[in-house]
C-alpha cells in the first residue's frame, strides 16, 4: 500500500487508516463485539494498513484495551494514534487539559495499549478553563520523555460552526499557529468526506503548506456514502446518527442522489460508493490520510482496498455536480 507522511518528525503511514471508535463507542451497541473487532483490526493490518486511531474516551477505555491486545502481538505492524482531553461521566463529556492530568493520561493510555511510546499522540478538545499553551507544554514533555512521539490536534468541527455563521475552522488554524511556536505539529484530524468538504476551504491547505498531516475523520459521512444504509431504518437511542441533522428519514432520503452519484463511478470502476468516497478524500492531498471507522472485518478489507483506486478528471467533475448536502435544519 502507497505510504503518507504524517508530519516531518513522524512514521510513515498507511495511505488509509483505521478509525476504531465504532467498536466500542458512538455506533449500535448492540452490534459491538470484542471478537468481531479484533478480526476487523487484524484483517485491516493483513490488508496494508497500519495506522489505528483511538482515543481513550471511547468505552471509555476498553477501545484501547482491545487495541493492546493486537500491539502485544504485532507492535511493529501498527502506527498507534490516541487521543486525550475528554472525561466521559454517567451523562456528560468534559473537557481536561491541566498538564498533570494529560501527563497522568498518557501513562493511563500506555498501559492499556502495551506499548512502550504512542506514535501519535492528540489533544482530542482543548479545555476552555486551561491555556491550550499549557497543555500543549504538558505534551511536548512527553515528547522529550520518550512516551510519544509526535503531537496532533482535532480539530473543532465545521459541524458546530454552521449555524452560528462562524468562519470554518478559523479557530483551529489560530490553534494551530500557536501551538507551532511551542512544538510542532505533526496532524490534524478532522471531518473531511464528499458531503463535508468544508476543511478543504482553509485547513487542508494551511497544513499542507506547513508539512502538517491531516487524518480525514469520518471520510463515509457517518456510513451514509457507503450506501448501506436505508432512509427511515432508524438507530439506537445509543447511536450518534440518531440525533444527526442528516439522518433523519427525509434527509436520508433527499440525500440519496448523492450516494447514487457516488454508485455510477464505482460501477466505471468496478468499485463500491465507498471505495470512490474514500479515493476522493485521497486526492485531495499527498498529506491527507482518510480514517474510516468500522467494527466489521468486512468493511475494513474494502476500506483499504480503495487505496488502489485513481478516479479520473470525468470522475471528480460528477462528483463536483452532485447536489449539495441536505441538513434537517436547512
Amino acid at each position: 500500500m502507497e505510504r503518507r507522511r504524517i508530519g516531518a518528525s513522524a512514521l510513515e503511514v498507511g495511505a488509509i487508516g483505521l478509525g476504531c471508535m465504532p467498536m466500542h463507542w458512538a455506533y449500535t451497541a448492540s452490534q459491538q463485539s470484542g471478537e468481531g473487532a479484533l478480526r476487523a483490526v487484524h484483517a485491516a493490518l493483513d490488508a496494508g494498513v497500519n495506522l489505528l486511531d483511538t482515543a481513550d474516551m471511547y468505552g471509555p477505555f476498553t477501545n484501547e484495551l482491545l487495541l493492546g491486545r493486537v500491539l502485544r502481538q504485532r507492535r511493529s505492524d501498527v502506527f498507534v494514534s490516541t487521543k486525550c482531553g475528554l472525561l466521559v461521566g454517567e451523562q456528560h463529556i468534559v473537557s481536561n487539559g491541566r498538564p498533570g492530568y494529560v501527563k497522568r493520561a498518557c501513562d493511563a493510555s500506555l498501559r492499556r495499549l502495551q506499548t512502550d511510546a504512542i506514535d501519535l499522540y492528540q489533544l482530542h478538545r482543548p479545555d476552555p478553563e486551561v491555556p491550550i499553551e499549557e497543555t500543549w507544554g504538558a505534551m511536548a514533555e512527553l515528547v522529550a520523555a520518550g512516551k510519544v512521539r509526535s503531537l496532533g490536534l482535532c480539530a473543532v468541527g465545521a459541524r458546530a460552526h454552521r449555524r452560528s455563521g462562524g468562519g470554518l475552522y478559523d479557530t483551529t488554524i489560530r490553534q494551530l499557529a500557536r501551538l507551532q511556536q511551542i512544538f510542532p505539529v505533526s496532524c490534524v484530524q478532522a471531518e473531511l468526506s464528499v458531503w463535508s468538504p468544508e476543511a478543504l476551504d482553509a485547513l487542508v491547505p494551511w497544513c499542507g503548506a506547513r508539512g502538517v498531516g491531516v487524518l480525514a475523520a469520518m471520510p463515509l459521512g457517518n456510513g451514509f456514502l457507503s450506501g448501506t444504509l436505508t432512509p427511515g431504518q432508524g438507530f439506537e437511542p445509543d447511536d450518534v446518527r440518531a440525533r444527526h441533522p442528516r439522518f433523519t428519514a427525509e434527509m436520508m432520503a433527499a440525500n440519496q442522489p448523492i450516494v447514487a452519484g457516488l454508485r455510477r463511478i464505482a460501477e466505471r470502476h468496478g468499485a463500491t460508493a465507498a471505495q470512490v468516497a474514500l479515493a476522493w478524500v485521497l486526492a485531495q492531498g499527498p498529506h491527507v490520510v482518510p480514517v474510516p471507522g468500522t467494527k466489521k472485518e468486512r468493511w475494513a478489507v474494502q476500506n483499504a482496498g480503495a487505496a488502489g483506486l485513481r478516479l479520473t478528471h470525468e470522475d471528480f467533475a460528477e462528483i463536483s455536480a452532485l447536489p449539495p448536502v441536505r441538513d434537517s435544519w436547512v
